[in-house]
């Protein structure tokens, strides 16, 4: 009967979060299809590399903003309010990036952009820190990453054979329809989890929480960010990383001869964290979670280097690949150290997740402009081989100045 009751208590655990993968999966197709055509869709309508950088880093102003005014404003949130209003928010993407022209309309429609993805980072750390239990936050960030990797895989490809010879309304019909299966599957996520009467784990705390000043607000943030300082820069590295990529990625393709292959160099950065996200809770077990990231970044960063080297495509998407297998195991271990510390401390687990956002927002509106400048002065290959020169030395730097465990002791 104990055994029974056990089992019991653990199934609501794994399905939830896999189905809750599934979610993401389907969201990610949508929004890396959009991602894909936007630098395609501005270099048609006459903006330079550069501008077209600077275009698409605005859009994490608007999320850096939110980072704060969801911490004043939402405190008590869960990832059912933050999704639901992500997928609103969603829905009317799609349209206003196919009216966009001018610089105006594209500033405008970026901050959208930063808005609904602000909402689905806030929403994933949230079911993760809130739903599951803390042994496990490291493996259910690589489900998630998995279930992410695998739509930013498809996505570049199923852009690649719906656009005919230009891109159309076929693309944004396309985006619209697996934004709804998205949906669709977050309702049935909900209806189980309520079934099974799944309740957050920190429901206590949460309920204690008492609003905070504006003042007290930005003191906490402070307080945090300098605590979890090498945290927030791993993450920032990341972010300005694949901003980086999906800026310059589909211009580059253009420049080698790959035809509707052009997407497998995407997939060839995104494809590894299919298989590392299956592996990284064994790995941050044995070497931590802080010190899996650094060194798989070094790593990745020591073999990007060599990029502005690599001048036949098939080599050039190998090296991507290879860089990127060790590159892509730092995330879900970094976001598994952030899980814990909302664990640990869940009366400040939105300034938590604020800051880490805020580093992550920062890092997309460095990288597109840093992407942009870099490629008009060194070209696209060698924009990438300094990508990597920065990761190998921030790498190098924080393996030695970050502490073994870092303690959020806030009251």
């Amino acid at each position: 009967m104990t055994a029974l009751n056990k089992t019991k208590h653990r199934d609501p655990y794994l399905p939830p979060v896999f189905l809750f993968g599934l979610v993401i999966f389907f969201w990610t197709i949508f929004d890396c299809m959009l991602t894909y055509i936007t630098p395609i869709l501005m270099e048609e309508n006459g903006f330079s590399i550069g501008m077209i950088g600077l275009i698409i880093g605005t859009s994490s102003i608007s999320g850096a903003f939110f980072d704060f005014l969801i911490c004043k404003f939402f405190k008590n949130a869960d990832f059912r309010h933050m999704f639901w209003l992500m997928f609103v928010v969603c829905a009317s993407y799609p349209l206003l990036l196919s009216q966009a022209n001018g610089v105006w309309f594209y500033l405008f429609v970026m901050a959208v952009w930063g808005l609904y993805y602000d909402l689905s980072g806030f929403g994933t750390f949230n079911f993760i820190g809130r739903y599951t239990k803390k042994s496990d936050h490291a493996s259910h960030f690589g489900v998630v990453q998995i279930f992410r990797a695998l739509g930013s895989v498809l996505a570049p490809l199923i852009v690649g054979f719906v656009i005919v010879s230009a891109i159309d309304w076929r693309v944004f019909a396309v985006s619209w329809i697996f934004l709804g299966i998205g949906l669709g599957l977050f309702i049935i996520l909900l209806f189980l989890m309520y079934i099974h009467g799944r309740k957050d784990v920190h429901v206590t705390a949460h309920k204690e929480q008492k609003h905070k000043s504006l003042f007290r607000e930005i003191d906490l943030w402070k307080k945090l960010g300098k605590i979890m300082t090498p945290v927030l820069c791993v993450t920032f590295f990341l972010s300005f990383v694949d901003a980086f990529f999906w800026t310059l990625a589909p211009l580059y393709v253009e420049t080698i001869d790959l035809g509707k292959f052009g997407g497998l160099f995407l997939t060839a950065y995104i494809l590894p964290a299919l298989f590392v996200g299956w592996i990284v809770g064994n790995v941050t077990r044995r070497f931590g979670k802080k010190r899996t990231a650094l060194l798989g970044i070094l790593i990745g960063s020591t073999i990007l280097t060599s990029f502005v080297h690599v001048s036949y495509a098939p080599f050039a998407i190998i090296t991507i690949f290879v860089a990127a297998c060790f590159i892509s195991i730092a995330l879900p271990a970094i976001n598994a150290a952030y899980a814990d510390y909302i664990s640990e401390a869940p009366c400040v687990d939105s300034e938590i997740e604020g800051v880490e956002d805020l580093s992550f927002n920062s890092g997309y509106i460095f990288g597109p402009v840093f992407a942009g400048v870099l490629a008009g002065l060194l070209g696209i290959p060698g924009a990438f081989s300094v990508l990597g020169l920065i990761g190998v030395v921030l790498a190098a730097v924080l393996l030695v100045v970050t502490p073994k465990n870092i303690l959020i002791r806030i009251k």
